[in-house]
Formats: C-alpha cells, structure tokens, sequence
C-alpha cells in the first residue's frame, strides 16, 4: 500500500458524529476530499450533512468502495477501531486520536503486521496526511499548503509539520504529498517508508524531512538515506537544548542514556548528505536553494 492519496481516495470517518471529527471531516469534505461515510453502530442510517451513518467499516466499505479510514475515536476505543478498519477491508488508516496506550499501539501495530501486511497505519497521534489540492485527511489546515510539487515533507511533529508547509508556501514552493508520521513510541509509518515512497515518486524531486528528539528513528532514516536515497533532502531536528531525561512534549521525544539527542541526529543526517537547519526556517531556506537548483 502507497502512503500516497488523491482526489480519488474515498475516506471513512470514524467517529464523524463525533464533535471533532464532525468539525473535521466536514472541512475536508469542503476542501475536495471524498468523504463518503461515518460509521457510529448506535446511529447507523442517519447523516452528517448529507454523508451517510452505517454500522460498521465493513458495511460502509461494501457501499462505497472506499479504501481508506480517519479515525476521530477516543484513546481507548483505537485499538478496536484500527483493527474494525483492517478487518473491514480499508488498507489505509490515519488515526489522529492523541494519548493511545503504548501498549495498544504495540498490540495493533503487530496484529496488522501480521494479519493484513498490506495495511498501512499512520498515527496514531499525527496530524494526517495532505496532497495539496486534492485530499486531506486528518487535522491540517488546507489553505497553509501548495499543491504542485516538487517537495514530499515527512514530520514527527505536528506544529513543525504545519510550519514546513508554511515555510515553504512563502517561498511559492509546492508540496507533492506531506506526511505527518506522528511522535508516538510506536508509529504505524515511519521516515523510512515514507522516504521510500518518496524516491519511488517520480512527482516528487526533493524531501523536507522534520525531526525531534528521543528515540532512534532520525538516525536509522539517515542510514536509509545513505543507502537508498538520490534524491536531496533537507532536514530539521527539534529539541536542541532538550535536557536529557525529561519528556518532552509527548511519549516518543525523550532522551536518555545518552541517545536520541538532537545533537546526534543532525550529525547522522548531516553525514548521510542530508542539508540540516538550525531552525524551521534555515531548513525552508535550504530546500529552497535544493529546489532553485533542481
């Protein structure tokens, strides 16, 4: 399965009789995503303006066609709602929901591996995914992105992954698909896969990758990078003056025993052939001259 969506990709919302993911879906259903169904067991048969309730994921698969999910369930009800998706037959899913159990996130994370390998998880606790102009699913704001290429953007932060697009809407530079993969211990999608699937992308000339602190992902996707990548990269990595020990912002951004400091992550990057910013805006600036130079 492709991390990638269109403006053909038809969307479930789970949870869209659901305050936020009312709010949500709708506004992406305006933006032009094809939002075909909701599903809350106890209103099956009603709507949301016009989008129609069913029962489950399967019975709204069967009556739309639709491939892919959004889930706006809360923490403890994700687990249940990611495997509903899988087992319904989508084969992509975004769960947005933030504070899922780790425990959760593990078990989900093996069931799909294990039982539909052809299931792409994102999330949870991310902020979606955007192909400017065609669909957005999940929580970013449509109108901070470009459509038109040439640059794919895979975050872990949510805020950063947002001022990637900013930055680079600024500079008149378009995004081709941006990823949000989340900072959660146990993401469904990592930079690798998403880097993958940028290399393969022919629309795609150029990465912004946005990292932060803690854990070891920053550094495996710059061995990735050396190995597998010809495409220029510009990157970020939040959390410099981090002091280790300390959680910051979320479960996946702490450091400790010395490793996942932001220090060692830009020098991996850096020494993969990755142009790394002191800033959010130095990294816009870089990708800008990457792209002058395209």
């Amino acid at each position: 399965m492709s991390i990638f969506v269109n403006s053909e990709t038809k969307v479930i919302y789970q949870g869209l009789t659901g305050s936020q993911g009312r709010y949500y879906g709708l506004l992406n259903r305006d933006y032009g995503t094809k939002v075909v169904a909701g599903t809350n067991p106890k209103k099956a048969g009603t709507d949301v303006e016009g989008i129609p309730i069913f029962a489950s994921v399967a019975e709204a698969v069967e009556e739309t066609g639709a491939k892919a999910s959004c889930i706006f369930i809360p923490a403890p009800g994700v687990r249940s709602a990611v495997l509903e998706a899988a087992q319904g037959g989508v084969d992509f899913i975004v769960a947005i929901t933030e504070g899922v159990p780790a425990h959760d996130e593990a078990l989900f994370y093996n069931q799909l591996r294990k039982d539909f390998p052809n299931v792409q998880l994102l999330g949870p606790n991310c902020p979606g995914i955007i192909s400017p102009g065609e669909c957005n699913i999940g929580i970013t704001a449509g109108h901070i992105a470009l459509p038109g290429g040439p640059v794919g953007i895979v975050s872990r932060s949510g805020t950063l992954t947002y001022q990637a697009l900013h930055e680079l809407k600024e500079k008149g530079i378009g995004c081709t698909t941006c990823v949000g993969i989340g900072g959660d211990p146990v993401p469904g999608t990592s930079f690798i896969d998403c880097l993958a699937a940028f290399e393969a992308d022919p629309e795609t000339k150029a990465v912004m990758m946005i990292g932060e602190i803690g854990g070891s992902a920053e550094e495996e996707a710059a061995e990735f990078i050396s190995n597998n990548m010809t495409k220029p990269i510009s990157a970020y990595i939040a959390g410099v003056t981090a002091p280790p020990g300390k959680k910051m912002g979320h479960a996946g951004a702490i450091v400790s025993g010395g490793k996942g400091t932001a220090k060692a992550k830009m020098e991996a990057l850096e020494e993969a052939g990755v142009k790394v910013g002191n800033n959010p805006t130095e990294a816009g600036d870089l990708m800008a001259e990457i792209v002058s130079q395209l």
